[in-house]
């Protein structure tokens, strides 16, 4: 079962496209959509931003960024686990930041599609995704 989920998130998160070093399909149940990608004025740094479905009951597995990552929920309910805090659940319209990175993974709690508006300012050329360990949830 842990091997699922990692092999899930790593084709989830980096089968976006958005990074030379990702494969080119998503995992069952999540769907990701590029947005848009730009270099910042700080040197070495770059904005990308995804939506994100998530199927009820499907689970995004731990993994962490290389630089922070600014939620906006738009419609569903997502229970993410940040490492080291207790679960928050969020809903459309609440917003979450999580700290460049942090493990943390994203589960559909609700009855119905969820989906994110990720905005990732990451350092430009490192792995959009690093895996985490999976805990046991």
């Amino acid at each position: 079962m842990k091997m699922t989920h990692l092999i899930a998130v790593a084709v989830l998160i980096v089968g976006s496209g958005l990074a030379p070093q990702v494969a080119e399909s998503q995992a069952p149940g999540i769907k990701r959509t590029d947005l848009q990608q730009h270099d910042l004025s700080v040197p070495g740094r770059e904005v990308i931003q995804v939506r994100v479905d998530i199927a009820p009951g499907v689970l995004a597995a731990n993994h962490s960024h290389p630089g922070e990552e600014i939620i906006y929920i738009i419609e569903g309910l997502l229970e993410y686990q940040l490492e080291g805090k207790p679960p928050v659940t969020r809903k459309a319209g609440e917003v979450l930041f999580i700290p460049a990175g942090t493990i943390h993974s994203a589960r559909n709690v609700g009855s119905v599609n969820a989906a994110e508006l990720a905005t990732y300012i990451v350092e430009k050329g490192k792995p959009f995704v690093v895996l985490g360990e999976v805990s046991a949830r």
